[in-house]
Order: C-alpha cells, then structure tokens, then sequence
C-alpha cells in the first residue's frame, strides 16, 4: 500500500542505477512508497540506455559498475543533458572521488550503508526547484559581460551565444546576479539553492562558482565579475 503522503508528491521517475540487487529492490521500492515511479539497471549499458529512452526526471548513480563506472555515465549524460540531477550512490568515501563526481556533474553524493529517510530527503531536494532569489523579474542583464538570464526558459546569452549551464549552476548565477553587490555566505548560498534539507557541503558551492567562472568571465583564473569575499563567500559585480 502506498504511503499517505505519497498522494501529494511529484510523479516523477527516478533511475536508480547500482548492481546490487538488494539496494536496487530497497531503494525502488522506498521510491515508490513515496509516489516516485522506480526504474533501475545493474550495468552502465542498460542505465544509458534507460537513460535515452525513458527521460528520467533523476537518476541516482553507483560508481562500481559492470561494463563502465558510474564517473563515465555521469560525464556522458552531463555532456548531453545538463539539467538532470545526478545522485552518486558509492561505497567510496576518499575526498577525491567525491570532487571527481561533482567536477563531472553530480549534484550530491551519498556514501554506503545510507538511510532511505536520509536518501528519500535528497531524492526530495534535488526534484525540488531551485530558488533563484527574490525577484519576479523575467530577465537579468549584466550590460558588463554581455550577458542575459531568462528566468521563464532558463538559459543564459553572452550575446547572441548560447550558453550551457545545468539547473543549479543557472540556479547559483540567477540568485548572484539578481542581486549585485550583495555578498552571499556559503550556507546562504547552499539553502537558497539546493534546500535547506540538502546534505551538500561548502566545497559544492566553490566547485559550480568555479564552473560558472570558466563560463563566463574573461579570464576565470582573475575573476572580475563573480568575486570572492574573503572568509564569507561570494558576490557578483555586473
């Protein structure tokens, strides 16, 4: 029987990719109990293929996987659909394979044995929408980059050019640019962006300001435009 609280969550599906049957039949069925429709690979040949053919609104990730790892999933999928949340699933809890994961792409990450009450919280936070600041205003301009952020279509011109930027990356440079001069803390930056019920760190934020440096400023390595502030956090100067 499906929870009560199920009847008002999303309807959204949720790929949950990781060759371990009894985290597989754990995990979808917690998903399903919660109002998500389930759908799961053991190998990185039928996650992709999942992938391409069902349109998951969320896909959570094993790194250890058979015929490819989760890392080569996460870097195809973010090459092709920069939108998706990607949870990272891994019994690997060294400091470099998490930063590996976000540098590909991965929204979070969530280190085995996990609690389905801690990982249905992060399913919950990732389908949530991002704030993006308190302003109702359709576009922001920074007349000094050259740059346009559409709220409505979400995306972002330097121009007439196109610019790629994933959900929170846009999320994190929609909240800075609406507001100019206004220095953001971390913890700010983390609750207004990913929910105050995310399990992200400090070094997610610097990780997207520095993809988002890469994106937009003319020299990335001596930002002009997406500033540092010292022992606080960061800021943007149109």
């Amino acid at each position: 029987m499906t929870m009560t609280s199920a009847l008002n969550a999303p309807s959204a599906k949720v790929l949950v990719v990781d060759d371990e049957p009894a985290i597989v039949e754990a995990v979808t069925y917690n998903l399903r109990q919660h109002g998500y429709t389930a759908l799961s690979a053991g190998d990185a040949d039928t996650a992709l293929r999942l992938w391409r053919e069902k349109k998951p609104d969320l896909m959570l990730l094993d790194i250890m996987l058979p015929s490819g790892s989760g890392f080569d999933i996460c870097r195809i999928v973010r090459q092709n659909d920069p939108k998706l949340p990607i949870l990272m699933l891994t019994a690997r809890i060294a400091e470099a394979d998490r930063v590996m994961g976000l540098d590909l792409g991965a929204d979070d990450y969530l280190v085995k044995p996990f609690g389905m009450r801690e990982l249905m919280a992060r399913v919950k936070a990732l389908l949530r929408r991002g704030s993006i600041g308190e302003t109702e205003r359709e576009l922001i301009t920074a007349p000094s980059l050259n740059l346009t952020i559409d709220l409505n279509k979400r995306e972002v011109r330097r121009g007439e050019t196109d610019l790629t930027f994933p959900r929170k990356e846009f999320d994190l440079l929609a909240l800075l640019a609406a507001h100019p001069g206004r220095v953001f803390d971390r913890q700010t930056l983390l609750d207004r962006v990913w929910g105050q019920d995310a399990y992200v760190d400090d070094r997610t934020v610097d990780v997207h300001i520095r993809w988002i440096r890469e994106k937009i400023e003319p020299t990335p390595g001596k930002p002009q435009h997406l500033l540092t502030v010292r022992g606080v956090g960061y800021k943007f100067q149109g």
